[in-house]
């Protein structure tokens, strides 16, 4: 079956990694399910794999690819949750957690196996290509707003870097949810983007906002941690997922931390039940993920580029057909 797979690892140059042609297809496992994938977006997650980080050179080769929506062997449109042996179901009680393709195949071909257990239904309300945007990114959005900072209707949530799959799906989320949503970017057609989507006003990097929040949602890293800390009321949350710019501010703010009582969340993809209540969420409310592009398998190095090169708004899919 045709596939987009990491071959070889390369932390500095990890596109040249990534190739596309003929891989085996799954086979049959006691308690796995085999999925045709009809479409499978783009993550980070991605490129790390390729670097190495996640993914040891031996278990390449490896299909990439986290997130996808497709037709079970039974005929029913499904979405995958991508967090493997979460409960132990299908991997045994011993094996701890993993995201998809750092230990087992991903997504980015025709068929892909997971654990039954992974599997849930696709709201007909949503399309093959929505579906497939919500298990990763979607889903970390969702769980660091509404389970880790705890915020209520009414409540403020500054965003940091508009234009990634986290920060794009916080402020969706948000502005659905009732909040109140500021979002910062380098660049100005982002931060207009940012404002058409929900938020109240969309800032450059650092800038004061018109008031402190209730809680920081945080994936930039380095480049953004002081403008975070110093962004937050008085016991304020900041909740980091992740760090693209680096995981090594230069400035702690432990004295703010500390002195102010904030409080800092680590937050990493989200369970079932959260996908499943976000799957709902978005069929009742008629929210959508935000898609930057559509793009068959064959040109899929041509999605990886572009998300490296970070000039996008949103999520990139893959078709299968």
């Amino acid at each position: 079956m045709f596939a987009a797979y990491a071959a070889r690892i390369d932390k500095d140059r990890p596109l040249d990694g990534l190739e596309l042609g003929e891989r085996p297809a799954p086979g049959a496992r006691d308690g796995w399910t085999t999925v045709t994938v009809k479409a499978a977006s783009l993550n980070h997650h991605d490129l790390w794999s390729l670097r190495g980080i996640g993914l040891p050179e031996e278990r390449l080769p490896m299909i990439l690819g986290c997130d996808a929506a497709g037709i079970d062997e039974d005929g029913n449109e499904v979405v995958l949750h991508s967090v493997i042996g979460q409960t132990g179901h299908g991997v045994g009680p011993a094996e701890g957690r993993s995201i998809l393709t750092e230990k087992y195949q991903g997504t980015f071909a025709e068929r892909v196996t997971v654990p039954s257990w992974n599997v849930l239904p696709k709201p007909q309300r949503l399309s093959f290509e929505e579906a497939a945007c919500l298990p990763t990114a979607w889903l970390t959005a969702y769980r660091m707003l509404f389970t880790n900072a705890g915020v209520r209707p009414g409540d403020s949530v500054l965003v940091q870097g508009a234009g990634g799959g986290v920060a794009t799906a916080a402020i969706v989320l948000g502005r659905a949810a009732g909040l109140r949503v500021f979002a910062t970017s380098r660049d100005e057609a982002k931060r207009k983007r940012a404002v058409e989507l929900g938020a109240l006003e969309a800032y450059e990097p650092g800038a004061r906002l018109p008031e402190r929040v209730d809680a920081v949602i945080e994936t930039v890293g380095a480049a953004t941690w002081s403008h975070s800390v110093k962004s937050l009321r008085p016991g304020g949350t900041l909740v980091i997922s992740g760090a693209t710019s680096g995981d090594r501010p230069a400035h702690a703010e432990l004295t703010r931390i500390f002195f102010l009582e904030l409080k800092v969340v680590g937050s990493t993809m989200g369970s079932k039940d959260e996908l499943a209540d976000l799957l709902a969420f978005c069929s009742t409310t008629g929210v959508r993920p935000v898609i930057d592009e559509v793009l068959p398998l064959d040109r899929a190095r041509e999605g990886f580029e572009k998300m490296a090169g970070g000039d996008l708004f949103g999520k990139i899919v893959l078709t299968m057909s």
